[in-house]
């Protein structure tokens, strides 16, 4: 379903894009429409060869595939979505019908250009995000416990072993109490790479490494993903809670069964936390969950990722319709929720005013 919104909406914007760069003065003084078409039509069937091949393929050649027609999804959005603020103001070329034509080319400028910064933002490195978060429940003891989570690495053919290699050093170099990731830290779409074994396995802390599924878990070889992640160290929390200390409880929802609800039989996140002992309790969910059914569950943190803040600007409007908390900390009835932009890109390699990061989280008393 989710291949044929995509491959729909990219066929749209593909006849727009092109019936609109056809009426732009340069351009038509130096291309038929004839070569322009062939050009739409290359570029479409590439995407959806590049899509069905290389988003399941492994190697260089699937690697480059995947690069070239995720950029060019992104650069067609941008292009897409500054032609139509363009025809919007112009009124589709009723409003000063001689100007439009030129307002137009200035658009495909312009969405070029926000394509160059969304691929210089996309390459960077991510941010370390850090909050302070008063925890009913924990013990004096375990003020100023360090807690740094990652969400939505994505890796696969875009992201491979020497950009995690760099994000465990940035990791480790913020001396956590406990690392936990938050789901979708493979891309799913083909067996994860050998190589990524022991890269994970430098991650330690104290308290222990911890993790949860995301969606892109259970694409093709679910089972690959997980026992990977068990074979790093990872404590994989499916709907259970375990202790990681004196007065501090984690809790973890696998995705699978993030979006039931109901009562506790049916209800993940209160099977999740079902006779929990006393003490602060922390909830890991990939997906941001409605904020009554962890209140009601008494969770004093949750975290989760999921919705990459948007990842490409403005694209955020469409990702808040599905997912009202979007991104940042929110606060409900004395719970806090942290929701983490994502720390690799799902994709494009580009973000658009809406960085990559890592959640540092200061636990206080």
């Amino acid at each position: 379903m989710f291949r044929t919104f995509l491959t729909s909406g990219y066929s749209l914007m593909h006849i727009y894009l092109f019936r609109r760069v056809a009426s732009v003065p340069v351009v038509a003084r130096y291309f038929s429409r004839k070569v322009l078409f062939g050009l739409a039509t290359l570029l479409w069937t590439g995407y959806l060869f590049a899509f069905s091949f290389g988003h399941d393929a492994t190697g260089t050649v699937a690697g480059l595939l995947e690069v070239l027609s995720m950029t060019w999804l992104a650069v067609l959005f941008l292009c897409f979505v500054c032609l139509l603020a363009t025809d919007l103001v112009a009124l589709f070329g009723r409003f000063q019908p001689r100007l439009a034509p030129s307002l137009r080319g200035w658009a495909l400028v312009a969405g070029c250009l926000l394509s160059a910064v969304a691929l210089v933002q996309g390459l960077r490195p991510p941010i370390v995000q850090s909050y302070e978060v008063r925890l009913p429940g924990l013990p004096p003891e375990r003020d100023g416990t360090v807690l740094v989570a990652l969400s939505d690495l994505h890796l696969g053919s875009l992201l491979g072993p020497r950009w995690l290699s760099a994000r465990v050093s940035q990791i480790q170099a913020e001396r956590p109490d406990m690392v936990v990731l938050l789901g979708d830290l493979f891309e799913g779409h083909s067996k994860p790479p050998a190589e990524l074994l022991p890269v994970f396995g430098r991650l330690s802390a104290p308290l222990g490494v911890w993790a949860v599924t995301g969606n892109h878990e259970s694409h093709g070889g679910g089972s690959t993903n997980l026992d990977l992640l068990v074979r790093a160290g990872f404590k994989v929390l499916e709907n259970r809670w375990v202790q990681a200390g004196p007065g501090l409880v984690i809790a973890g929802v696998d995705d699978s069964r993030s979006r039931d609800s109901g009562g506790n039989e049916s209800d993940p996140i209160a099977q999740a936390v079902a006779d929990h002992p006393a003490g602060a309790l922390v909830l890991l969910s990939h997906r941001p969950p409605e904020p009554d059914r962890f209140t009601r569950a008494g969770v004093g943190l949750t975290l989760c990722g999921h919705t990459h803040g948007g990842q490409i600007w403005p694209f955020g409007y469409l990702v808040r319709a599905a997912n009202p908390m979007l991104a940042g900390k929110y606060e409900f009835n004395g719970t806090c929720i942290l929701v983490c932009r994502g720390t690799g890109t799902w994709g494009p390699r580009m973000r658009l005013w809406r960085p990559s990061e890592i959640l540092r989280v200061t636990l206080r008393a």
